[in-house]
């Protein structure tokens, strides 16, 4: 993880006062886990750059952290990405700059706009290129992006972002503070008045007039109750009064799929719910009618954890049906889970590596054998609608595929197997790219 800034024209080496980091020293700190490291490659009068790099230590992270027995790390080769991990790590070692308090002969070029390139990643997003574009270009940069290799795929799904404009230090590190954790969508640290108060202070000066001020607010603070009490939330909901309502999300398109589907079936007293992340399927089953048992299987222990939140809130509403929370991953044949009427697999197959699936889908058909099997994933046709480039639409997924490949690999799956299988798609319909989702529903043939 690293950040690379470069300044350009007369005096370039004021950067350095600002940060207060001597050109001729390595600056280096260890934290847990983590080895921060600025370095100067390049110094002179008319042009400094500084890198600030994060090493990590992968097993001194996970052996002390509270999810020690999350199976996922295990399971997800997810790259070590620019986050709010990143982010955090590396404000102690910028803080002069970020808060604009060098010494006081230096103090009159924290308002000095220059010339400035800043370069950073990995950096793994479901945003697409143009939604990344959106969120630099209105604060005045030229955005470049570009995409990572793997070793385990020819193209990462990790992305290099590089911008160009003329930014005072202080501003660039208040507007990479914020928005690095945007587009990874993922926070280490509990959201609190602490880092709403933090939010609010380095996006004084520039967010308050953001066309995407409302997702980066969203994105940053996740929680209305702090949304609604930072500075910039009030603007942001006058401007949208008067509005049409936004449209349904995807996501319940998908459920609400799912769930009409269940309720019509004679046979639904016990189903799987496999990769059920935080649960929110889960609950939605609990109040079908006719439900008996709900297995919601999933391996992260955090999203467990979430997921047991949900249901304990649900538990208060007459009807409800408590799914059962079980650690499991589909890698791993689980007995609990055989002869179910339902399984259901919700957006969860694109985050498997695809040369693992046939011996996933044997083990369901040969082993669990459910009478019914749902399976969702995306339509690639349909990221053209989104603009989406060659971007998948998640940085875990592993593959994305058309409609004709995933009818292809559905019917060979289920021909070694007394099993029919039928499509459909959810979400808005393309004339030409179809609908955004697509469903597979396997039905296993009637005594057999």
């Amino acid at each position: 993880m690293q950040l690379s800034v470069t300044v350009r024209g007369p005096r370039a080496e004021a950067v350095s006062y600002l940060l207060a980091k001597n050109p001729n020293n390595l600056y280096e700190r260890g934290e847990k886990g983590l080895t921060v490291r600025l370095v100067y490659p390049t110094f002179s009068s008319e042009e400094v750059q500084f890198i600030i790099f994060v090493k990590t230590d992968p097993i001194d992270l996970v052996k002390n952290s509270p999810d020690l027995f999350d199976i996922t790390h295990y399971i997800n080769d997810r790259e070590f990405a620019a986050s709010s991990i990143f982010v955090t790590s590396i404000r102690k070692a910028l803080g002069t700059a970020l808060n604009g308090k060098p010494k006081e002969e230096y103090a009159s070029w924290v308002e000095h706009p220059f010339d400035m390139e800043l370069s950073f990643g990995p950096v793994a997003t479901d945003l697409s290129n143009r939604e990344l574009e959106a969120l630099f270009a209105p604060i005045g940069y030229a955005v470049n992006i570009e995409y990572g290799e793997s070793f385990i795929r020819e193209k990462s799904s990790a992305r290099f972002i590089t911008l160009l404009g003329k930014q005072t230090l202080q501003n660039a590190l208040k507007q990479l503070s914020i928005l690095i954790p945007v587009i990874d969508n993922y926070k280490h640290y509990f959201i609190d008045e602490r880092e709403r108060e933090k939010f609010d202070r380095y996006g004084e000066g520039w967010l308050e007039n953001h066309p995407q001020k409302l997702l980066i607010l969203n994105r940053s603070l996740r929680f209305q109750k702090m949304i609604s009490q930072s500075k910039f939330y009030e603007k942001e909901t006058k401007k949208e009064e008067g509005n049409e309502p936004p449209k349904i999300r995807l996501n319940d398109l998908r459920y609400e799929a799912i769930i009409k589907y269940v309720e019509a079936l004679t046979k639904k007293q016990t189903i799987v719910d496999l990769g059920a992340g935080e649960g929110k399927l889960s609950v939605k089953l609990g109040f079908i009618e006719g439900v008996q048992e709900i297995l919601s299987v999933e391996p992260s222990n955090r999203a467990r954890l979430k997921a047991l939140d949900r249901f304990d809130q649900a538990k208060e509403k007459r009807g409800f049906v408590e799914p059962q929370l079980l650690a499991g991953s589909l890698f791993y044949y689980d007995e609990r889970l055989l002869n179910k009427d339902v399984m259901i697999l919700c957006e969860v197959i694109e985050h498997i590596d695809e040369y693992r699936l046939p011996r996933i889908f044997e083990t369901i058909f040969k082993d669990y054998r459910p009478e019914v099997l749902i399976v969702t994933t995306p339509n690639q046709e349909y990221n053209e609608v989104y603009d989406m480039d060659e971007a998948m639409r998640h940085h875990d997924h592993r593959f994305e595929w058309t409609r004709a490949e995933f009818t292809g690999k559905c019917e060979t799956w289920a021909s070694s197997y007394p099993y029919q299988v039928h499509f459909q798609g959810i979400g808005e319909e393309h004339p030409n790219f179809g609908q955004p989702t697509q469903m597979a529903i396997f039905s296993r043939e009637e005594g057999k």
